[in-house]
């Protein structure tokens, strides 16, 4: 589900770095070691209307950028989790390229859905809508990097987007292992709405206790591999009934798609 930021910053960067230094001649692209030096770009949140659904956006815009990146998060599509790895993308790159997250529908800190499921086939027209309303205007090649199964929703995107340049999947969904007991749980669980409807109801009950107990009960259960960034979007988001809930419905559709 959510991967460290080091680890997903290592697989993206190569290809980006690359790209971005063609596209960039004659420009000084060297960076990293001036940049690193000046405060780090903080990545701001923005909410906007796509096909009528209220989404979270998290962006960096660059000054002189030469492409565009679209990143689309895996299960759960809660971008506040990336927002450590976008930043350092972005510093990495050398400012070079405006870099955009697209969390999924439903998976927010808001209830703006009102308890509605989303398939992945909602959220994949979802992100296709929004680059049609949003990005299909700019004059620069649009790089998608997916995370898990936003791997797969990327690898859908480009059946009907001619603006799209390259894809990147990190750590990409793109088969099941039969023989995952975990899978084999959280299928079991999903496929049953009593049951899926019984964990998010426990789960958000966590929720209302207080945020610092939430954060030291998550921080002890989870350990360092996490960092403050994402034990804060865990308890303003996961800890939701309908972005729980979404999140196991997702999980059903993409052991149905995938397999």
């Amino acid at each position: 589900m959510i991967c460290s930021c080091r680890s997903l910053q290592a697989s993206a960067l190569s290809f980006l770095l690359f790209f971005t230094s063609r596209r960039g001649r004659g420009r000084d692209m060297s960076c990293p070691n001036s940049l690193l030096s000046n405060p780090r770009k903080i990545a701001t949140l923005r909410l906007s209307k796509v096909s009528g659904h209220t989404t979270e956006l998290l962006e960096i815009q660059s000054d002189k950028p030469t492409c565009h990146v679209l990143f689309i998060p895996g299960n759960p599509g809660v971008v506040s989790f990336y927002k450590d790895f976008l930043e350092s993308l972005y510093e990495l790159l050398g400012a070079s390229a405006s870099v955009t997250a697209i969390g999924h529908i439903s998976h927010t800190e808001k209830n703006w859905e009102h308890g509605k499921l989303f398939s992945l086939q909602d959220q994949i027209d979802h992100k296709v809508d929004f680059i049609k309303q949003e990005l299909q205007n700019i004059e620069l090649p649009i790089i998608l990097v997916g995370h898990s199964i936003g791997s797969y929703i990327s690898l859908e995107m480009l059946r009907s987007l001619e603006k799209v340049t390259y894809l990147i999947g990190l750590y990409p969904f793109l088969m099941l292992n039969p023989l995952s007991k975990q899978q084999s749980n959280i299928e079991n669980v999903a496929e049953s709405s009593i049951l899926s409807a019984l964990l998010s109801f426990s789960v958000a009950t966590l929720g209302l206790l207080p945020q610092c107990t939430l954060r030291f009960m998550l921080s002890k259960s989870l350990g360092s591999s996490w960092s403050d960034t994402a034990i804060d979007a865990a308890c303003s988001h996961l800890l939701q009934y309908h972005t729980f809930r979404n999140m196991l419905y997702m999980a059903l559709m993409e052991f149905r798609k995938v397999q």
